[in-house]
């Protein structure tokens, strides 16, 4: 079994445990929250051995094999070297970092730290849908680009309408649309199409200074990817990929819940695969997969093309942030 210690007691994290559950492939060793409560309502609730409200504390003592960091994005890079550098692997909630340097950060502690695995959980890219969608896109002769929308409005943004700021709306901690909702199409492009040319973003702003939804356009070689992303609004638009008599279309860029396949006379293939008891279980069984057997060819080229993924995504994000001169504290050293 996985000894795994978490960060954060979110929403995300409850879903998180929930699915290391499902797996039976990890075990939940150690909780850490900055609060004793909140730390051991969790900890209790989800029957971990122990809670913490030290990290540094947790990573030395609860012998763990991985950490899974669900904390404000600015936060990400410190607490994933701080792992890295106790040779504890590392899951994270995406957006991984928040820029280039902090990528390259992770990356020279890896190559100090060969054993330890770094991975970044983005859900839409390791379901049974994507593969299918994968493959779809495989066989279409000719690729003429695509819409992805993924628009969810957030409770959080009535706090920012009332004044407030919550993390996941302010710069100070690396948030806003594009850093949240945002990552998972600007996965799947990169996923499906490779890393894009040049990039253009044109966010609209909030009241705290950060992008309350967007516009991204990824420019490819023979075709443009328009993404279109938000949490101030809802959307209930499917995305496209376009061939030339065929179209490709998908429920949400970010759930990827459904896949059709529609022809020229407009008939329709249904390509979805059987819904999932948990939207995170396919990740943490990949993770499972090669920390369990990190020796395997195939364990390892998937990682390692995951990896290559991630640092894709954190270059694509950072483009798209710099073309609307759209910068967070934590770029001032770049």
């Amino acid at each position: 079994m996985i000894r795994i210690g978490t960060v954060g007691t979110n929403w995300i994290t409850q879903q998180l445990v929930e699915a290391l559950a499902l797996s039976h492939q990890y075990t939940l060793a150690a909780v850490y929250s900055r609060h004793s409560e909140t730390a051991q309502a969790f900890a209790t609730k989800n029957h971990a051995e122990t809670s913490y409200t030290d990290y540094q504390e947790m990573l030395q003592t609860a012998n763990l094999d991985v950490v899974y960091i669900a904390s404000p994005n600015s936060l990400h890079v410190e607490q994933a070297l701080a792992a890295i550098q106790q040779d504890i692997s590392v899951i994270v909630e995406k957006p991984a970092v928040s820029n280039s340097n902090e990528m390259a950060a992770v990356m020279a502690a890896l190559a100090k730290h060969p054993n330890v695995r770094f991975f970044e959980a983005a859900r839409n890219v390791h379901t049974p849908n994507f593969l299918t969608l994968q493959q779809a896109v495989a066989e279409l002769p000719t690729l003429q680009g695509a819409s992805l929308t993924y628009m969810k409005y957030s409770s959080r943004y009535d706090q920012v309408l009332a004044g407030q700021r919550p993390n996941v709306f302010t710069k100070e901690f690396s948030g806003g649309a594009l850093q949240d909702l945002g990552v998972y199409p600007i996965y799947l492009a990169v996923a499906l199409f490779g890393q894009p040319a040049n990039v253009s973003y044109f966010p609209t702003l909030i009241a705290t200074g950060a992008d309350g939804k967007g516009l991204a356009v990824l420019r490819y070689g023979d075709f443009d990817v328009t993404v279109n992303f938000g949490k101030t609004s809802n959307s209930y638009s499917w995305s496209e990929i376009y061939g030339l008599k065929e179209t490709l279309s998908l429920d949400s860029a970010g759930e990827l819940t459904q896949v059709r396949r529609y022809a020229d006379d407009g008939q329709e293939t249904d390509l979805t695969q059987p819904a999932l008891e948990n939207p995170m279980l396919p990740e943490v069984q990949d993770f499972a997969r090669v920390l369990l057997n990190p020796e395997d060819p195939q364990n390892m080229g998937d990682y390692r093309r995951w990896l290559r993924w991630s640092q894709q995504v954190n270059q694509v994000l950072y483009a798209l942030r710099v073309t609307a001169n759209l910068r967070f504290p934590a770029d001032e050293n770049d």
